[in-house]
């Protein structure tokens, strides 16, 4: 059997691991640089607002859906192919929008755009999940959120250049360089056939050796596609036939992991903390006179990273719940700096180091307390549904704080961030697994 626990500390770093990262990173430098300058380019073409905001959801809705359907994909061993197949379906839609206008035409560029975004980074953060050390996944975890940081810093600033030039569209032939360079990473990326170099302990090993070893008694060569379950890992022997086919049938069609749900809940919940910023810190800061609002974000994603390369001191090693009350610890403590911003503008900017403190903390944990809820033949589904609890906490939420911006104020907005948050930490102390609520070890 596997090799398992034998080196208390294993090796997290490998060439297969940087790349996925290098990916991510492409994937979001994308989806942040269209979700940002496609505002602005439709505002230089004559269209108002409006039309940003409709196409902004037809991109959610359709990210959405892609995380669903291509979970059991990711599942039944196509990981690496629906990573590539993403990217280049996420090219062509950016690369569209780059030859042609008119309303249908953007709405279809859009939504080619989400279906490839949706697609690529769940598959991403799955071939994350997999090619990591068990025992240091959740700082895995928060190391691969690094190419998602740095994206967000990169991205709205390089496609608000872009933009800028003559002519606009090459918002979207910049754009659609930077995925054809994630492209080409994620040719090299496809650890399937390389399972051998991956650690000891990392899921997709000891699945394929699981695999070589029960196929040995038939002179068979493992394959990727194999689905090897929990159950077959702990056998000593091969289970029946008919229960193999039933879970493997089951599974292809299962789109909706429920296990995911003591990690996606809490974040799901926490969402709209970070939608608020996304969306309307940095108009808050425009509306309140500050001529440099937008470092906001500069600030929040050096924060960000800064969290994420100390996090192997506390994410594997910290009660979940500990960790879970520091990151909103840290999101209160924002939105009281961010009540406090009409008194100067050092105030506004400080509070995206504890905004930036808070998103890094709590997406690579709840996003761990999902994964090792799960078992690793279900990852890609558990994947799915926790970064669709982010678009669904996310997006919903951005127009129910548009309306109460308009309507009340931007403190009142806050004011709801700072009860969502109280309400995710509720919440974490009710779905968490018993394991993660230990206050100690």
């Amino acid at each position: 059997m596997p090799n398992i626990g034998k080196d208390d500390h294993p090796k997290l770093w490998s060439l297969i691991f940087v790349l996925i990262i290098a990916l991510t990173f492409c994937c979001f430098v994308m989806g942040q640089g269209l979700n940002s300058g496609t505002s602005v380019f439709l505002a230089g073409q004559g269209y108002g607002a409006s039309l940003a905001g409709v196409l902004a959801l037809v991109f959610s809705i359709a990210a959405a859906l892609a995380r669903l359907f291509v979970g059991p994909v990711i599942d039944n061993g196509k990981c690496s192919l629906v990573i590539i197949a993403g990217i280049a379906i996420l090219i062509a839609g950016t690369a569209l929008s780059a030859v042609v206008q008119g309303i249908p035409l953007f709405t279809i560029s859009r939504l080619l755009q989400g279906v490839g975004f949706g697609a690529a980074t769940t598959a991403a953060s799955t071939a994350a999940a997999s090619v990591l050390p068990q025992e240091r996944l959740g700082e895995g975890i928060g190391y691969h959120g690094l190419g998602q940081a740095i994206a967000m810093s990169i991205g709205p600033a390089f496609a608000l250049y872009l933009v800028g030039t003559d002519p606009s569209t090459n918002l979207y032939v910049g754009l659609a360089l930077v995925g054809f360079a994630g492209l080409v990473i994620a040719l090299n990326a496809r650890y399937e056939s390389k399972w051998q170099t991956l650690p000891s302990s990392s899921a997709y090993r000891i699945k394929m050796e699981t695999r070589l070893e029960l196929d040995s008694k038939d002179g068979q060569a493992p394959s990727p596609t194999t689905v090897t379950t929990s159950e077959t890992i702990n056998s000593e022997k091969y289970p029946e036939g008919d229960q193999v086919s039933k879970r493997t049938l089951r599974d292809s069609f299962n789109i909706f992991e429920p296990r995911a749900l003591p990690g996606a809940i809490p974040q799901m919940i926490m969402c709209p903390t970070f939608g608020f910023g996304v969306f309307f810190a940095g108009l808050y800061g425009t509306t309140l006179g500050y001529t440099h609002a937008g470092l906001f974000y500069t600030i929040s994603a050096v924060s960000m990273i800064i969290i994420r390369m100390i996090s192997k001191h506390f994410m594997d090693t910290v009660p979940a719940i500990k960790t879970m009350t520091g990151a909103v610890a840290c999101g209160i403590l924002c939105c009281l700096m961010l009540l406090a911003a009409p008194y100067g503008e050092p105030v506004f900017l400080a509070s995206g180091i504890f905004y930036g403190l808070a998103t890094g903390i709590s997406l690579p944990l709840n996003q761990s307390v999902a994964v090792k809820n799960t078992p690793p033949e279900r990852w890609g589904a558990a994947n799915a549904l926790f970064l669709l609890a982010n678009d669904i906490g996310i997006g919903f939420a951005s127009v129910i704080w548009g309306v109460i911006n308009d309507s009340f104020g931007f403190q009142t907005s806050i004011v709801c961030v700072i009860v969502c948050l109280i309400a995710s930490y509720a919440s974490a102390w009710i779905v968490y697994p018993a394991r993660d609520k230990r206050w100690r070890h």
